[in-house]
């Protein structure tokens, strides 16, 4: 782990932004794509770049913005990984954006989210709060192997769980499915199950597969000869260096899938889930502006 002063922390424009307070993740997904070459890491992607001053950052660039939107966290690098612990940034930021009025839409791997549930629920109510959760694998065991850093997905039901006693809306990211480890119908209707149970608002999936680049593909393909002795020959015989690596069996478990979204009114297709985490109504900001 290692400081730096950042010297910009907000990305993107108009009716919502991004910020990664962290860049580089100690959960050991053995599937991520933020490894990736393109996004041009200069130091070991386990080797945690901390923007020590995202804070004050984020307080000056919020105070400048006439126009409340949502703020999202958790694109590129989880923002509950375990350094969150001491640091307490992510803490620090949803203070800053409960003050100013903003939404928040986090997204995550880790039950560290429970910390914040209070300020999570403050946001929720004063203008809005999406907590987002990836689930991929509902096998313990294959779980430990594909993310062997963080808490499994049946204790991640249970911080999906928690966030709707408490009214705040979620999303599950039901992606990657990897092609030939866990693109089975038991494994996507075991986590549709729960998602209904636990009321998520949405489930995003990106077609049942994977996708993989360099860098990315490399620490990938290590750890299926670990693992899964034989398979990276299978896919480098199927897939070659695509960098869309769709299940054989896409097809019918996206059936499944939008099936059972549509029969229990979740959303289920990307650009409905991201107009949600996106928006936030304006009778929110206008109650915001009126509370400062």
């Amino acid at each position: 782990m290692h400081f730096v002063d950042a010297k910009g922390l907000l990305t993107g424009s108009g009716g919502h932004y991004g910020m990664n307070i962290y860049r580089g993740c100690s959960h050991a997904c053995v599937y991520c794509d933020s490894r990736s070459r393109c996004y041009q890491f200069t130091h070991s992607f386990e080797d945690i770049e901390v923007k020590q001053n995202a804070p004050e950052l984020l307080e000056k660039a919020l105070k400048s913005k006439r126009r409340r939107c949502m703020i999202g966290s958790g694109s590129m690098s989880d923002p509950y990984m375990h350094c969150e612990e001491d640091l307490g940034l992510t803490r620090k930021c949803l203070e800053i954006i409960l003050k100013y009025g903003f939404g928040a839409a986090i997204q995550t791997k880790s039950d560290r989210i429970l910390r914040d549930i209070d300020l999570l629920e403050e946001i929720n109510r004063s203008a809005k709060c999406v907590v987002q959760m990836t689930l991929t694998t509902w096998d313990d065991d294959l779980c430990k192997i594909l993310e062997p850093k963080v808490c499994n997905t049946k204790r991640r039901i249970e911080v999906l769980e928690e966030m709707q006693k408490r009214g705040i809306p979620t999303v599950v990211w039901m992606t990657p499915i990897l092609p030939f480890i866990n693109d089975t119908e038991e494994n996507i209707t075991a986590i549709l199950k729960e998602c209904i149970r636990v009321g998520v608002k949405g489930i995003i999936d990106f077609g049942m597969g994977l996708t993989l680049r360099e860098g990315d593909r490399e620490y990938y393909y290590a750890a299926l000869d670990r693992h899964f002795p034989g398979m990276k020959e299978r896919y480098i015989k199927r897939y070659g260096n695509a960098y869309e690596l769709p299940s054989p069996k896409a097809g019918e478990l996206t059936e499944i899938f939008q099936k059972t979204c549509k029969a229990k009114g979740i959303m289920s297709s990307p650009k409905d889930c991201f107009c949600f985490l996106n928006d936030l109504p304006e009778k929110y900001s206008q109650m915001s502006i009126f509370d400062l």
